[in-house]
């Protein structure tokens, strides 16, 4: 899952104008991201280097779900919130070439700037994309977009003002919002906050989650997923990489203002495969369960054996599509 050709040129052409030690800055940055910290201190060329594929990635696969969810769903307007650079505004483009407006919202000058410099390379909506310098958590009341994107913006918040964010993002979006956090305990905590507070309020969860009730998950266990990207030349030098690949570990929630939940059940963990059959666990209705599939059952062994982690699959009584 690679960037976009002229986001990665534009990429490029910054880092060759930059000089420093990106490896140390790497390092630093990477730590920052571990700890929860804030974005802005951090080297901007570490950030593309090294931050921008893996984001890029994991909203990339995030969208894709979205899209196969909900195939009518059209968006005029987006709202990249906490938008850093733009990857966000970038993914959304590969899948809704349509949108019209874009705004990037950020509270960094410095990201703001980068994001529109980038954006010069993109299609129009980008080069014509409005920035605004602001918080997530303190959003105009006025500032609305059909479809609302928040891609690792929530960790750079205080807990106090995790319900704040949420309700200001919940507002802003006219359709969907859809929030992408650090595969970690703690972003999966947030977003947990988020989609407790909102389906209180009203919204509909398209993704991961395949229904409305409280989430089934305890103690120590947290919903998350994983992304593999190549990792390009400026990538596994800033990185002092031997391997051409990289896995991103994120969470994610997408909410809608109407519809039902998707049926069936989530792939919340890597599938178990061994001669006997292979074993699913799923997050299904209101509860996790762990579904086993014998080789011996062949048709219903032919539909899920190619299942991965993240994926959706029907219900007992539906026909599972194993995609």
């Amino acid at each position: 899952m690679t960037l976009p050709l002229p986001l990665q040129a534009a990429a490029e052409a910054r880092l060759a104008t930059q000089s420093g030690d990106r490896r140390k800055e790497s390092a630093a940055l990477t730590a920052a991201y571990k700890a929860g910290g804030s974005s802005a201190a951090v080297d901007l060329g570490a950030y593309l280097a090294t931050r921008m594929p893996a984001t890029f990635a994991a909203v990339e696969r995030v969208l894709a779900e979205v899209a196969r969810l909900r195939p009518g769903f059209a968006p005029a307007s987006l709202l990249d919130a906490g938008s850093g650079p733009g990857t966000a505004s970038w993914a959304c483009l590969q899948h809704w070439p349509g949108l019209q407006s874009v705004t990037f919202l950020d509270d960094h000058p410095a990201f703001l700037a980068l994001a529109k410099d980038l954006a010069r390379a993109g299609p129009p909506q980008l080069a014509a994309a409005a920035a605004l310098r602001g918080r997530i958590e303190a959003l105009p009341a006025g500032l609305e977009a059909d479809l609302t994107v928040a891609a690792y913006a929530l960790a750079e918040l205080p807990v106090a003002a995790m319900a704040a964010a949420a309700d200001r993002l919940w507002h802003a979006s006219r359709q969907l919002l859809v929030l992408v956090e650090p595969g970690t305990p703690q972003g999966f905590a947030r977003l947990r906050a988020c989609r407790s507070r909102l389906v209180a309020a009203g919204a509909v969860p398209v993704a991961p989650c395949t229904h409305a009730l409280d989430c089934p998950l305890e103690g120590g266990d947290w919903c998350h997923f994983s992304v593999r990207l190549p990792r390009l030349r400026a990538h596994m030098h800033a990185k002092a990489a031997s391997v051409p690949f990289e896995d991103e570990r994120f969470a994610y929630l997408v909410l809608a203002r109407d519809g039902t939940p998707p049926a069936g059940g989530r792939v919340i963990a890597p599938p178990h495969r061994a001669k006997p059959g292979m074993s699913l666990r799923l997050c299904t209705q209101g509860s996790v369960e762990v579904r086993h599939i014998a080789r011996r059952d062949a048709s219903a062994y032919k539909r899920l054996r190619k299942c991965e982690w993240g994926d959706l699959v029907g219900a007992p009584d539906q026909q599972e599509d194993g995609q």
